[in-house]
Parts: structure tokens; sequence; C-alpha cells
């Protein structure tokens, strides 16, 4: 299996309708030691409980993706547990309810920070941790997750849109940056997939509605069709 001895830190799992369980699954089915990051304490066993199929699995409490100190000392905990990991890929995105069902104009300055705080600059943070610690392998790759609305304006993302454009300046940058060193940053789009995170966007539905009627396949992508993530793993030999 391609990805036979590759330990992937997926940071982010919610539950099984999540974009990263997805990932998680094809990384495993290609041969991954999976590591994860989740948040909040009293999530712990549902959590466990989620990633029992991937057996040798761990998982870690990360309540601040945006916050520095929060951040090392997770990733200090991995490293001293299971060493160093060949990929990261950054599942992370939040903005406030009240953003996405109003016009943009109406977003708010703590609205607007929360957002690329949480969904851009994690994972500049996490690139930067990931660095100081010594965390990455050689040829290691780090994936995060971006969306269509960083580009065109999509109703009712509002916000979401500018975090995510952030979010792919900042993959170009740290790509130049990390190359270097011959360590790989992607974003990866996979479309809109009907997540529980989709659910506090308006009218999602109606979105999911127009792929299946212009989409060349006339289907909505899931999470079990797009490997995109996973293939981008796939290279992480060169």
């Amino acid at each position: 299996m391609i990805l036979e001895g590759k330990k992937i830190l997926i940071m982010g799992i919610r539950n099984k309708w999540s974009i990263a369980f997805g990932i998680a699954k094809s990384a495993y089915e290609k041969g991954a030691k999976l590591i994860f990051t989740y948040m909040g304490e009293e999530n712990k066993d549902k959590i466990e409980e989620l990633i029992a199929e991937f057996k040798g699995s761990k998982a870690y409490v990360l309540n601040g993706a945006s916050e520095d100190d929060v951040v090392k000392e997770a990733f200090t905990k991995i490293k001293e547990e299971n060493g160093k990991v060949d990929g990261i890929v950054h599942a992370i995105a939040h903005a406030n309810p009240e953003e996405l069902h109003n016009d943009f104009i109406f977003t708010s300055k703590e609205g607007f920070s929360h957002a690329c705080d949480v969904s851009s600059y994690s994972f500049v943070l996490v690139a930067r941790m990931a660095k100081e610690l010594d965390m990455l392998n050689e040829k290691a790759s780090l994936v995060t997750l971006t969306y269509h609305g960083s580009t065109k304006v999509i109703d009712n993302y509002n916000v979401m849109g500018v975090a995510k454009a952030a979010l792919e300046a900042s993959v170009r940058y740290l790509a130049e940056n990390l190359g270097r060193e011959g360590i790989r940053v992607n974003a990866v789009s996979a479309g809109p997939i009907k997540t529980l995170s989709a659910k506090g966007i308006k009218d999602f539905g109606k979105v999911l509605t127009v792929i299946e009627e212009k989409a060349p396949l006339h289907q909505n992508v899931t999470t079990r069709s797009s490997r995109k993530c996973s293939n981008i793993f796939i290279k992480l030999n060169g």
C-alpha cells in the first residue's frame, strides 16, 4: 500500500460525515497510521468511538487551533508520543452563524477576525509549529481545505469566502518557504459537500441542487467520492 509506514496527522475531525473523516478513511485504506486532533475534552468518548475502525490511531484534544501556546503544547505531546509525521491535514474552519446569515456588508469586526483566525491563521500556525518543533519527516506534505467561494461570490458564504481567500494566499507563501526544504503545501477544493458544518450556511441545500443539475455526472461530491487529499499524500515520496 502506497502510504504504508507513513504517519498522517488529521486536524479537526468531528463526525463520520466530515471531510476529515473521509480523508482519514482513504489514507487508512492506503496503509497510513493516523493521528487526530479534535476540539472539546467532553467529546473524547465520541471521537474515540468514531476512530475505532482505524486500528492503532490516537486522538488528542486541541482547544484553540489559532492559539500559539495551545498548538505548541499539543504538537509537543504528539511528537513525544508518535515521533515525526509525514503529513498534516488541516480541516479546521469556523465562522459565527450570524455572519453567514446576513449580507456580507454587515460583517462585524469580531466575526471577521474570528473567521480569519480560525480558518486561515491556524494553518500558518500549524506549519510554523511543525517546523519549529522539527515534527516533519523529509518530503512531508501539508494539506488544507478551501472552497470556490474564495474566488467567486457564493450566496451566504460571506466572511468564510474572505477567510478562504486568505488561506489560499497563505498556502502560496508557505509553499515557497517550506518548498526550499522539500515540503509540499497544498489547498484542496473538493466542492460543496453535505457536512455538519455546511448546515451553517443558509440555503446550502440549493447549492447541492444546482450541482446535481449542472455537473457533468449530475451528482454531488461526497466524502467517499472525493479522494483528492489522499492523492496528494501518494506523492509523499516524490
